[in-house]
């Protein structure tokens, strides 16, 4: 299937490794125009020559931190300036820190809702204009199964992530018009480097071996495995296609069938 994405200029936020560079990846396998964006100078350009060899792409990398809302406008306009428009928004940051609701004080709330919340409202303000004109735009926030299930000790991406969901709806409702859609996507465990530190982290505090503490993340999943990023890249890609024009507002889970609502 042709997803119709090639030339089309597309923004990964947070995208050096992990879940924002198996997007960036897949939608540069289809032939997109794709600018990444991490803190780490090293780790961004690693990210931006191994994704250029591997799929032919013209890659961008621009440093950004995505809570610091001058760097959030500098990447959208290094962008639009070096590819001349911007089609494709994937918005993504590192997820809070774990712990139970007495744990946190005002400060740690809102550092929270600034990186989890207001990265994305940044990055969609900065965007947004350039799609309406272009008339065509697909925005795609990577959130968590946290905000359809929540995790016991994850309170502050429970909370929080769960408003990126109701900014998209409400978006949703009103960009339409203008031919861009609006989507969330909603990761299980994926086999990404975060995801191996917490479970190396896990099997020394518990005395258990990274194997074991593994097989205990998979064995809720009925597929029976965690994912992996080609996986959930996959997914992005094709919600930023051509092909998904009639999708927007919805909220979708990759993982494996672990959440267990219906709907």
């Amino acid at each position: 299937m042709d997803l119709g994405l090639k030339d089309k200029v597309a923004l990964v936020a947070a995208s050096s490794k992990g879940l924002g560079r198996a997007s960036a990846e897949a939608m540069a396998q289809e032939g997109a125009k794709v600018t990444i964006c991490a803190r780490n100078e090293a780790e961004l350009t690693a990210a931006r020559d191994g994704i250029a060899a591997k799929t032919g792409a013209e890659i961008l990398a621009v440093n950004a931190d995505m809570t610091n809302a001058e760097d959030i406008a500098n990447v959208v306009q290094q962008t639009v300036d070096h590819f001349g428009g911007l089609h494709i928004l994937v918005t993504n940051a590192g997820g809070p820190p774990a712990g139970y609701f007495m744990d946190f004080d005002d400060a740690q709330w809102e550092n929270a809702f600034n990186l989890s919340m207001m990265s994305g409202v940044r990055l969609i303000r900065a965007a947004l204009p350039y799609m309406q004109q272009a008339k065509w735009g697909r925005i795609i926030n990577i959130t968590s199964l946290s905000v359809k299930e929540p995790i016991d000790n994850l309170v502050l991406s429970n909370s929080i992530r769960a408003s990126v969901h109701g900014l998209a709806k409400t978006l949703a409702a009103q960009v339409g018009k203008d031919g861009i859609t609006i989507n969330n996507v909603m990761p299980g465990y994926t086999e990404t480097d975060r995801v191996k530190q917490l479970v190396e982290v896990n099997a020394q505090k518990s005395g258990r071996s990274t194997d074991e503490v593994l097989a205990g993340l998979a064995n809720p999943i009925p597929v029976g495995r965690i994912g992996r990023p080609e996986e959930f890249g996959a997914l992005v890609a094709f919600l930023a296609s051509e092909r998904a024009g009639f999708i927007t507002g919805v909220s979708i889970p990759i993982d494996g069938g672990q959440i267990k609502a219906a709907f």
